[in-house]
């Protein structure tokens, strides 16, 4: 057997895009998807938005990229901006959410390292998370479809039951030095956390002298109807990892802390060739322009409760379908069967991009601009993809 061009990494299907317009994918042949996937989450403005097409053309054709040597009035602009926008006090830029979580878990250690405890370096994450590919993120989880085939991985991490405070207090000895969560866990199923639960991390680690790391890589930049989820909470964390929403479709990340969290990131212990460089930064003002708008927020959590209502009214309707669980345009549909098997049905079948997530939940993940039309479509796609699966599994 050859190996392709291509890494065998992933099971890639019969959709191949060359062409986007708002929330629809064509092909070479003029085929097209309804794509409630947005690239994972990334999409948040859809394809081809003006705006955003507009500013990454001017900034491609005045400069693309220096070295990070140089001052950056570019970068600048973008941390000043998320800076007033946000919690936090600084900004690190980086390529990808994994990228923006490494950064995250080596703020943390840096902290304890320049305030006299280097023992704590131990982070307490929780149960079916996905923080990334790296080898420190895929040992932040106990996912074993991530982890098998690395191991043994760094002692960095322990993991404890999602959602479980008192677990998490237990576990804190002197070896802790934070907590890393999700908000709302996407991969392991759009699982948002309870406020009981967030907001005692927080009061744990106000108590314990611990950090409180949040990865809002995927539920974060208005995705949930606020421009991060946290927000929603009440709660404030002292460093957070963000991605995907905040370039529109442009590789970019970023790492946000806190003054007090950031003391131990000093000259020489973090860098990146490429991150933030001034492509990358004309992306996310772009995307700021948009989405940051409180108008534009509130359009977002209409939109989340119409097509949150309207799979409801759907779900009695067929089996196969459990119940809808989510915030704004966040949301899963739990299924009574495989969801990846109906995810390649409703695309194969009906035209429809959606992602399947952990605990047979299929993700529904539109972009932010969705229109009314477009959501009606969706659930119409849905429920015809429904009652073919069932009628097959019942055949």
């Amino acid at each position: 057997m050859t190996i392709p061009p291509l890494m065998p990494v992933y099971p890639r299907c019969e959709v191949a895009p060359v062409r986007g317009e708002g929330a629809w994918l064509f092909d070479e042949a003029g085929n097209r998807w309804l794509d409630f996937a947005s690239g994972i989450a990334v999409n948040c403005l859809g394809h081809g938005h003006p705006h955003l097409v507009d500013a990454i053309q001017r900034q491609a054709a005045t400069l693309m990229h220096t070295s990070n040597l140089y001052a950056s009035p570019q970068q600048t602009a973008v941390a000043t901006r998320l800076t007033q926008l946000t919690f936090a006090d600084t900004v690190f830029f980086t390529n990808s959410g994994a990228e923006a979580l490494e950064c995250a878990i080596k703020t943390a250690r840096a902290y304890h390292h320049a305030t006299g405890q280097p023992g704590r370096y131990r982070l307490l994450t929780f149960s079916n998370a996905f923080h990334g590919r790296t080898l420190a993120t895929i040992a932040a989880t106990d996912q074993a479809k991530l982890r098998n085939g690395f191991e043994p991985l760094p002692d960095w991490f322990r993991v404890l039951p999602f959602d479980d405070l008192a677990a998490a207090e237990a576990a804190i000895d002197e070896t802790v030095g934070g907590f890393l969560v999700e908000p709302i866990q996407g991969e392991g199923g759009i699982r948002p956390a309870s406020p009981a639960f967030l907001k005692g991390l927080r009061d744990l680690a106000d108590a314990h002298g611990l950090l409180l790391l949040l990865d809002e890589v995927q539920c974060g930049v208005g995705r949930t109807g606020t421009l991060f989820a946290h927000e929603q909470y009440g709660v404030t964390p002292d460093i957070m990892a963000i991605a995907k929403g905040i370039g529109g479709g442009f590789p970019v990340g970023a790492c946000l802390a806190t003054e007090k969290a950031a003391a131990g990131m000093t000259f020489g212990t973090h860098g990146s060739t490429y991150g933030g460089n001034p492509l990358a930064m004309a992306a996310c003002n772009a995307v700021l322009d948009i989405v940051a708008e409180p108008g534009f927020l509130a359009a977002v959590r209409q939109k989340g409760d119409r097509l949150r209502a309207a799979l409801e009214q759907m779900i009695p309707n067929h089996p196969l379908f459990d119940h809808v669980r989510g915030l704004g345009l966040m949301l899963g549909l739990k299924l009574n069967a495989d969801s990846r098997a109906f995810v390649a049905h409703a695309r194969s079948n009906h035209g429809l991009l959606t992602v399947a997530a952990g605990d047979n939940v299929v993700r529904i993940l539109p972009p932010l601009t969705i229109e009314e039309a477009e959501i009606r479509e969706c659930v119409d796609r849905l429920s015809a993809a429904a009652a073919d699966f069932e009628a097959r599994a019942a055949a």
